[in-house]
Formats: C-alpha cells, sequence, structure tokens
C-alpha cells in the first residue's frame, strides 16, 4: 500500500477517516478561535463588563459562540473533508423528525423527574426552598436557551460528526453492524472524557457520562437521526439543573425552582457531580435507553441499526 493509499480514498475522493477526524478537529479548533477567543479578547480589551462576571449571561454567551462554532465548524469539515451534506449529520429536519425529537424531550423531562421523586421518596435529598420570583420565566428562558445549544451542538460534534465518520471507517474491517456498534462505544468513550475535567468528576462519573452517551446515540443509530438524542439531551440538562437544582455534569449553574440538598450515600445519589454519577442516573439510563428502542419500534415498526450511519452518501466534488 503506497503512502498516499494510506491517507486518501481514491474510491470515495476523499481522506481515510483517521485523517478525516485530525482535520475535523483542527478546523473546529481554529473556527472555535475565531469565533469565541478572539471575542472574548476584543471585548476584554475594550473591558465590557459582561466578560469579567460569571453569571448566567457570560455562560450564555460563551455556549452560543461555541454553539455557532461547532455547527460552522462540523459544515466546513463536511463540505471539504468528508464530502457530506449537512443535514446528512441527522438533521434532515422534516415532520417525522420533529416528532422524534418531541418524544426526546418528553423522555428527558420524565427521567429525570423520576430521579428527583425516586431520591426524594428514599430520603436521598430534601428539598430546601422552592423559588417563586418574578424573574422565575427569565430564569427557566435563559436556560432553556442555554440547554437548547449545549443539546445541539454536542449531540452534532460526538454523535453527528465523529461517531459518523468512526462508523464508516470501521465498516470495512467490521461490517456494517459491528462498526456502528463500535463508532457508538468510541464516541460514548470520547464523550465521557470530555466531561472529565469537570468540577467532582471522577473515574466513575466519567464511566458514567460513557453510558449517557450510549443511551443518547441510540436515538441516532437507530433512527440515523439526531432527532432524539437532541430533545432527551436538552431536557435532561434542563430539569436536572433548572428544574430539580441538581448539579448538572458537576456545574452548579445558579437558582432552580426546586432547591434540593443531597443527604443519601454519593454511590447511589452521585453526590457532587450530580445524578449521573449514581446508581439512580444509570438506572435512568437504562430506563431511557429501553424507552428509545420501544418508541423506534412502535413508530417504524421495526428496530435495526441504520445503515446510512456508517455508509456514506457522498455529495459530488
Amino acid at each position: 500500500m503506497s503512502l498516499r493509499s494510506t491517507v486518501w480514498s481514491s474510491k470515495e475522493g476523499r481522506p481515510r477517516t483517521p485523517i478525516r477526524v485530525i482535520a475535523g478537529v483542527v478546523i473546529l479548533v481554529l473556527v472555535s478561535v475565531l469565533f469565541t477567543i478572539v471575542p472574548f479578547f476584543v471585548l476584554s480589551v475594550l473591558d465590557v463588563a459582561l466578560v469579567t462576571g460569571a453569571g448566567t449571561e457570560t455562560m450564555l454567551l460563551s455556549t452560543g459562540l461555541s454553539g455557532i462554532a461547532s455547527v460552522v465548524g462540523v459544515w466546513l469539515a463536511g463540505r471539504y473533508v468528508d464530502r457530506r451534506r449537512f443535514a446528512d449529520f441527522g438533521l434532515r429536519l422534516d415532520r417525522e423528525w420533529w416528532i422524534d425529537c418531541g418524544f426526546g424531550l418528553a423522555l428527558g423531562g420524565l427521567l429525570m423527574s423520576a430521579i428527583f421523586l425516586v431520591q426524594l421518596a428514599f430520603g436521598w435529598i430534601t428539598v430546601t426552598a422552592v423559588f417563586a420570583g418574578e424573574a422565575l420565566l427569565s430564569m427557566v428562558m435563559g436556560s432553556l436557551l442555554l440547554f437548547l445549544i449545549v443539546g445541539i451542538y454536542e449531540e452534532l460534534l460526538v454523535r453527528g460528526y465523529l461517531l459518523t465518520n468512526l462508523a464508516e471507517g470501521a465498516r470495512g474491517t467490521l461490517g456494517i453492524a459491528g462498526a456502528i456498534v463500535f463508532g457508538t462505544l468510541v464516541s460514548s468513550a470520547a464523550f465521557g472524557a470530555f466531561h472529565a475535567s469537570n468540577p467532582n468528576a471522577t473515574l466513575v462519573s466519567t464511566v458514567s457520562i460513557s453510558l449517557a452517551g450510549v443511551m443518547l446515540a441510540l436515538g441516532y443509530v437507530l433512527t440515523g437521526e439526531l432527532a432524539i438524542p437532541i430533545g432527551l439531551h436538552v431536557t435532561w440538562n434542563l430539569f436536572q439543573g433548572t428544574v430539580y437544582g441538581f448539579p448538572v455534569s458537576g456545574l452548579e449553574l445558579g437558582p432552580s425552582i426546586v432547591a434540593v440538598e443531597t443527604v443519601g450515600p454519593r454511590v447511589i445519589t452521585g453526590g457532587g457531580f450530580g445524578p449521573e454519577a449514581g446508581l439512580v442516573g444509570v438506572a435512568a439510563m437504562v430506563a431511557g435507553s429501553l424507552a428509545t428502542v420501544a418508541w423506534v419500534r412502535h413508530r417504524y415498526g421495526t428496530i435495526r441499526l441504520e445503515t446510512d450511519v456508517a455508509r456514506p452518501d457522498l455529495r459530488d466534488r
């Protein structure tokens, strides 16, 4: 095999998977610098107070810029490196997509509500306050926007881009099904690793977030769309942090509708990292995975891996 053939697929007319992933990372880093670091540097030079604060406005600005950078980066990598249409990363926004997204939104809220009720019933948490101030609506809307951005860009990056490229690259060796399983496991491990530096993170929390990645990936590999994962990701975080006051992957995000104090054992509750790192969170992930499978079976009449995840429909050069 020549050097050129190790990095370039003549049959597909594009770089092979490792080179595509590396190129995609480079593009994302460059775009992120352009859309995030540069604006914050300019604002700091201008001494804009927003940059020096640590409130919701700063987090919303930072997350919004990261979201824009991620979308632009994936579009550029998809068009000029992968030769894929942007919609092929799981964003064909038709009627069926929105119905599945609605299911994901409902599922995320139900799962986190079940976590809250179970812990409350067993005395693992205590409610310390209920927020009902005049700023309640603006707080919820700000959090919804924040978690909507996070849900979209994290799913686009990890499931839409990374899982897809990994599955495409492995299909010649592992076959379609094996390649999709491989892409799911590796991208989920990467998802866990991305959260390993969060406050209160441990090896257990990293493994648990990886399991959450598998739950989220199921909706993608069974439908070929990011509708279910995006919906589930958004409301899981929203209800976890803004409604019930749990830490979201170790992050304390300010006021919540219900304020709680965790008093139960860390192995069950997840402690300072949040329910995702505890057995109650893992149980919810299992339930969410089963619910996703049941929904797909109900909607589409069958359960099968979506082969388009590992078999690219390349756009014209």
